[in-house]
């Protein structure tokens, strides 16, 4: 898949036009003279002192609301993780935040760290403060090329745009620290290489420095990893190439400009992990084995659409039944639903045999384009324009029935003026900001005759369970969108910060959207042609208030009402959904807290009870934007103990109710051998048993898969001779898998652990992870396919690296 530029016209001329007509490209300034200083801008404000590894949130957070607040004075819940904290934890997936952010647990997108879940519902991805494309499984979002990652639990800033009600993550880029190539006078770096358990092999480097450009000089830095790694699931590997450079230069004495950018190229696979699922498969690893009956006609190794169709004399291998609960006696099926029974058996499965065929395949290819100029004024006026372009294109191909392709593109200009004003009580902060977002899709799945429990994990996928792919034939698709989408928007954000500790900040957004997308009927299976379009007004708001004692504890309380767009997999919009006129929705969120610093400020707590409420229940997308209605209580702790320890500690407390569910007494969803506990369940694996899935088990309609307590503690303790030792300890409550509440996945607890040894400009580091070899799970699509499948988590595990910093 290679890179093309592509024509921008309409709104991308004007999103473009926007960037180029920003007053701060008017600056003129004499240029600095040769032996002057000149001081280049950085996105990291203060450099970590004692705390190394960064633990304390010292640090603005702008990623918050668009202030340079620190997290104590943002009346917000968010946690802010620096490189350092990521490498020494030996993070290495974004899945792995929950051991130090509270609401951050995260259910499995089939295998794939795409996005975060935040406080229950799936979150969003920013880059630099600007929101990126829908990732909820596209591809696993890297994170060794950030310098610190802030997660943002609740919808976004109005200064930002729509967004998801749950939250987002921030990745600020690795070369926008003060550390890594700003004020050098020669070039820094290091190369890492990390290996590790099912042939782990990553190599990093990155350099730093100095440069100069006719008279000007600027600050440079450049990140890349290489990783060819296998994994301990069966038919898994990953292929992966970040290459990612800043650059950061005084255009005047007052004008400056940060720009660069980052390819990311991705292939792995998905990992639906095990089907047939039942209690005693999760309990001791029971499993049903038998071979799905043929039926590929043709021959051909594939069993295509028609073929699927044709089976049980025309009707297909789907068969619904309303109220599973309410059913006493077996349910009959067609015979070709049935396993042969020549080959049915039982056995005991491992946790790597997954539902994983050997051509399986996740191929991702994404570019990050952005410029930065940021030009002050006067002391109170700074105007900054932020020009941002992001595409990708993704295919994603599974034997069991699911492929899917998107090719989309964004390209966003925010020009952001902030006024400051200084008065006897008190100083104003505003922020006035017009933007345009313009996003181009074209996005296609196939998820008809998608089958899980067809496939014998015991051996390998063959012709009786392997489907042709709409993807591998061009055609025969589920769903097909062709589009774009416009978001012009205006907002207004006021701090008011008095001096007696009084907080008060508002703001409000306007938001006009336009909306195309339309379906080609040719391609799809059983589609026909839309051509849909219209506009969409959307007003959000924000409002906090927060008060700082002379203890230093500060109490907050903060509502506000976000709009969101509801899009895709391929960040495309529906073309059904906006022929309904239906793409827009909007949420509230109700928040207090108390944040305090003690101990000479060398511990920070946040404690936080909030209400998260979707205000619309028909605009959503059941994979990627679903109707929910969250509470729930968070706290953190960040204990600089002694300038050698450091600890941590997070709490939650969360309860997710499926709204639209509750509203329509149930939902539809996949069955699995639980639902149906009278009926022989080789009876009908080789198809798809789902059903309308009442409330008679769930009565509450609670959202499954997500914990109801999550606590967990962490620590380093550093030694003057060199040597690091750290561990953390998570402990996780049960959970069911499905909606239904048939299969309970149990408790855990994880315990992590490792050393680290610096020795002059080398370090090594060893870590040892889920040490106590714990059996755990996470649920699959809970809502819609946890009777049926679920993931059987990574047993004890281990890496080491070693890097050499010059």
């Amino acid at each position: 898949m290679g890179w093309r530029l592509r024509q921008l016209s309409g709104s991308g001329a004007l999103v473009a036009a926007l960037a180029l007509g920003s007053p701060v490209w008017g600056a003129q300034e004499e240029a600095p003279a040769d032996d002057e200083v000149v001081e280049l801008e950085t996105f990291v404000a203060e450099d970590r002192a004692e705390d190394e590894i960064g633990i304390l949130p010292t640090e603005p957070m702008d990623a918050v609301f668009g202030f340079d607040k620190t997290l104590l004075e943002t009346p917000r819940s968010a946690t802010s993780i620096t490189i350092e904290t990521i490498e020494q934890y030996g993070i290495t997936e974004i899945d792995d935040f929950v051991v130090l952010s509270p609401g951050s647990f995260t259910q499995s997108f089939f295998g794939v760290s795409g996005s975060l879940d935040l406080r229950g519902t799936s979150g969003e991805n920013y880059f630099n403060g600007v929101r990126r494309l829908d990732n909820p499984g596209n591809y696993a979002t890297p994170i060794g090329a950030a310098d610190r990652v802030d997660i943002v639990r609740g919808p976004a800033s109005v200064i930002y745009g729509p967004s998801k009600i749950g939250g987002y993550m921030n990745f600020i880029p690795k070369s926008a620290r003060a550390e890594t190539g700003q004020f050098l006078s020669s070039p820094t770096g290091a190369v890492a290489f990390t290996g590790g358990s099912w042939s782990k092999s990553l190599l990093t480097a990155e350099v730093g420095g100095p440069g100069q450009l006719g008279e000007r000089p600027f600050g440079y830095y450049l990140f890349g990893e290489v990783e060819d790694s296998g994994s301990y699931y069966d038919n898994t590997g990953t292929d992966n190439t970040i290459l990612q450079g800043t650059f950061n230069m005084d255009l005047s004495e007052r004008a400056r400009i940060a720009f660069g950018g980052m390819y990311h190229d991705y292939k792995s696979n998905q990992v639906a992990g095990w089907n047939r699922l039942t209690q005693a498969l999760i309990d001791d690893g029971t499993y049903t084995t038998g071979l799905a009956m043929p039926l590929d006609g043709d021959g051909d190794g594939a069993i295509s659409h028609q073929e699927f169709n044709a089976a049980n004399d025309g009707g297909g291998l789907f068969s619904f039944t309303f109220n599973p609960a309410g059913v006493t006696g077996p349910v009959t099926f067609g015979p070709d639903f049935a396993l042969d029974p020549a080959t049915v058996g039982v056995a005991k499965l491992d946790g790597h045999q997954v539902l994983v065929a050997s051509d399986d395949t996740l191929e991702n290819e994404d570019l990050i384009l952005y410029a930065d100029i940021i030009m002050d004024l006067n002391e109170k006026w700074t105007v900054t324009n932020k020009l941002y372009f992001e595409s990708y294109e993704n295919l994603n191909e599974n034997a069991y029935g699911f492929s899917q392709f998107a090719d989309s593109w964004v390209i966003e200009n925010q020009l952001i003026v902030n006024y400051t004003e200084e008065f006897d009580a008190l100083t104003l902060d505003l922020l006035f900001s017009p933007s345009i977002r313009h996003t181009d899709f074209e996005h296609a799945n196939d998820f008809i005759n998608e089958f899980f429990d067809r496939r014998d994990l015991t051996g390998p996928s063959t012709a009786r369970d392997l489907r042709l792919l709409a993807t591998r034939i061009d055609d025969d698709y589920t769903e097909y969108s062709v589009g774009d989408y416009t978001i012009y928007g205006l907002a207004l954000l006021t701090d008011l910060d008095f001096n007696n500790g009084l907080n008060i900040l508002l703001g409000g957004r306007f938001d006009s959207i336009d909306m195309s997308s339309g379906q080609p009927g040719h391609k799809t299976l059983f589609g026909s042609d839309i051509d849909a379009s219209y506009t969409d007004d959307a007003f959000s708001w924000t409002a906090s208030v927060s008060y700082t004692t002379p203890v230093g504890i500060v109490p907050y309380v903060t509502v506000s009402k976000q709009t969101t767009v509801v899009v895709g997999q391929g960040s495309n919009l529906n073309p059904e959904e906006v022929q309904a006129e239906n793409s827009v929705a909007s949420s509230k969120l109700f928040e207090v807290g108390v944040k305090g610093t003690f101990l000479d400020e060398q511990l920070f707590a946040q404690a936080i009870y909030y209400e998260q409420k979707r205000t619309d229940f028909s605009a959503q997308a059941i994979v990627t934007n679903q109707v929910s209605d969250t509470e729930g209580f968070e706290f953190e702790l960040r204990w600089l103990v002694t300038p050698n320890f450091t600890l941590t500690a997070a709490y939650t407390n969360i309860e997710v109710v499926n709204r639209s569910t509750l509203d329509g007494g149930g939902r539809f969803s996949f069955l699995g051998a639980e639902d149906l506990p009278d009926t022989d369940p080789t009876t009908f694996y080789g198809g798809t048993a789902a059903g309308f899935v009442t409330l008679e088990t769930n009565p509450k309609a609670l959202r499954t898969g997500v914990p109801e307590n999550i606590i967990s503690v962490s620590g380093i303790y550093r030694f003057d001779t060199g040597l690091q030792l750290f561990g953390s300890v998570i402990d996780v409550d049960s959970a069911y898998s499905a909606f239904s509440r048939a299969v309970k996945l149990p408790a855990y607890t994880l315990v992590n652990l490792g050393a680290k040894y610096d020795l002059g400009s080398w370090s090594f580091t060893v870590t040892g992870k889920n040490l106590t070899d714990e059996r755990y799970f996470r649920s699959n699509f809970p809502n819609l396919f946890g009777s049926a499948i679920v993931l059987p988590e990574l047993p004890r595990h281990y890496q080491a690296s070693v890097a050499y910093k010059f």
